[in-house]
């Protein structure tokens, strides 16, 4: 029996100038766990926000979705709170009271639930995540996978029968991400819950996946298994190939020999068919010699006078030319130490010595930074304060849209663009000011695989001019396919750092799905493509296909 069927769904927001979703037809069977990916800006959340009433959105729609063969919109809308849980992106805009036990209880409470049932609903939740622990604390005070497992806690306290999620992990790190969705995974194995997950972080998702479908262009282009989607997308070709979890591009890169792996443990399986030849010996690339434009010495940081220290003593240089990437969990004190690096926070103890003339930051909520209408209007609006002559404007405007696409999005009001539009448009403001520093907070949060490798290639671009770029992320792979350095924060401290092939090559956690895949035959091995190329001298991989996994799919800006 199908939990929801979409028939022949077509939507377009007001004034755009093609549908967002157009003609999408499928059904999620009860008790699935079904997978939803594509291109960002492809229709995932447009798709996934016609699932429940109350979160639609406006615009213009024709075709039908159905849930247990009823139109949705004939179900009230308690009965559709009570059985359709919805996780968002962000953590914090679900979250709507002040206790971790009044968050978990607020759902049951909205829908009438008696006192004692309402007990036993809460405390089997919280034991059931795990957060029995922090029952009593201040949501404020939960990192980031914390505050998204209550979110998922709160939804689950109302016994829904379908779970749909929209992309639950573009806040976390690489280690909360993966024991999030292995929660999600329980929740569907355990208790025979429906799961509907739009994801980016293919790697851990796709394996966990009954079924997937890709979304392009709002058009519905890949049906079926994991394994079918993975094959189909390998023979016509689609640049969301690369988007693929590594196993599955190192089996399309050397010619797709036998059966589609789709995890490590199946992905080293077909690497010990294939004996990879051992990398040729590379020269580790010197340490930069640009100038030092930002270093912190000693720095302390502590948000209240009378709270714990976020900041202990770091220590950091930021060179001229250079790009560092920072790494680390949720909660150690990554974004805190960009602030400290933009000046918009001053450390208590230590010194910020700034030979910059230009700084520019991201930070880690980009809608923070819009303030007008329309994506050209803040563009502009942006412009003006940086008092350029009038002939200096338009072509400074013109290559900063070049650079991040936005040329379809102008006329789009930045809260209606998806969560990797409004990333590409918010570092289309910072560009603008053609910084010598540039500061990003998890800037490839939301992109697709294409326009990581263009966004990468520019970065590189940026650093031979000079500039200086400072990447905190948890994306991983990106770091270690664009990064000069890597650093791995901890409590507020500088844990390691070096040169990224030596650095994530030496991590066991906190390094590529190519790594860990590839270790035991190529340990220095960090990027998809070099684990590829290391196996197309075997006879099995004689006729390769073009991997796609790190090279830029779209032309360098």
């Amino acid at each position: 029996m199908a939990a929801f069927a979409i028939e022949h769904l077509t939507f377009a927001y007001p004034k755009a100038a093609a549908p967002a979703l157009n003609d999408i037809s499928f059904s999620v069977r009860e008790g699935e766990f079904f997978l939803l990916c594509g291109v960002s800006g492809g229709g995932k959340s447009t798709l996934l926000r016609h699932l429940k009433s109350v979160l639609t959105p406006y615009g213009t729609r024709s075709g039908r979705v159905l849930l247990d063969g009823k139109p949705l919109e004939t179900w009230d809308a308690r009965t559709q709170a009570q059985r359709i849980g919805f996780v968002l992106q962000q953590p914090d805009d679900q979250l709507v009271t002040d206790k971790v036990w009044h968050e978990l209880a607020f759902g049951l409470e909205s829908l009438g639930t008696d006192a004692q049932t309402m007990r036993l609903r809460v405390g089997e939740m919280a034991s059931f995540f795990g957060i029995q622990t922090c029952f009593d604390r201040s949501v404020d005070m939960l990192s980031g996978g914390q505050k998204q497992l209550l979110n998922l806690a709160s939804v689950m306290a109302m016994h829904p029968d379908v779970l749909v999620l929209d992309e639950p992990t573009g806040q976390l790190d690489p280690i909360a991400a993966a024991e999030f969705l292995h929660t999600v995974q329980r929740l569907n194995r355990e208790l025979g819950v429906t799961v509907i997950l739009s994801e980016h972080r293919l790697e851990d998702a796709l394996p966990m996946a009954d079924r997937a479908a890709v979304l392009e262009q709002g058009r519905l282009t890949a049906l079926g298994t994991p394994d079918e989607v993975a094959r189909a997308l390998l023979e016509r070709g689609s640049p969301f190939f690369a988007a693929m979890p590594t196993p599955v591009r190192v089996w399309g890169g050397v010619g797709a020999p036998g059966k589609c792996p789709l995890d490590i443990r199946t992905g080293r399986a077909l690497l010990e068919t294939l004996r990879p030849s051992p990398l040729p010996a590379t020269n580790t690339p010197a340490d930069s010699d640009g100038a030092p434009l930002l270093q912190l010495r000693e720095c302390w940081f502590r948000y209240d006078r009378d709270g714990a220290d976020v900041l202990k003593g770091l220590s950091l240089t930021v060179r001229a030319g250079e790009l560092l990437a920072i790494v680390g969990g949720n909660g150690a004190g990554k974004s805190t130490a960009l602030a400290v690096l933009a000046g918009q926070r001053r450390p208590y103890r230590g010194k910020v010595l700034q030979k910059a003339k230009r700084i520019a930051a991201l930070c880690q909520e980009p809608r923070a930074m819009f303030v007008k209408d329309t994506v050209r209007a803040d563009l502009e609006d942006a412009l003006r304060t940086l008092s350029l002559p009038a002939a200096e404007r338009q072509p400074r405007m013109d290559a900063a849209v070049a650079a991040m696409a936005l040329s379809p999005l102008l006329e789009r009001h930045p809260f209606d663009l998806s969560g990797g539009e409004q990333q590409r448009a918010a570092i289309a403001k910072l560009l603008l000011a053609r910084p010598d520093v540039l500061l990003l907070d998890e800037p490839t949060k939301g992109m697709d695989a294409a326009f990581r490798a263009s966004f990468g290639a520019l970065l590189r671009a940026l650093c031979e001019q000079g500039t200086a770029v400072v990447l905190v992320s948890h994306d991983i792979e990106f770091c270690a396919a664009y990064a000069d350095r890597a650093a791995l924060l901890f409590d507020g401290q500088i844990l390691s750092e070096g040169r990224t092939r030596a650095f994530f090559a030496g991590n066991h956690f906190y390094t590529t799905a190519a790594n860990r895949m590839a270790r035991p035959w190529l340990p220095d091995a960090i990027l998809c493509r070099e684990v590829i190329e290391a196996c197309r001298t075997h006879p099995e991989a004689s006729h390769p296909t073009p991997d796609g996994a790190d090279a830029p799919s779209l032309q360098p800006v």
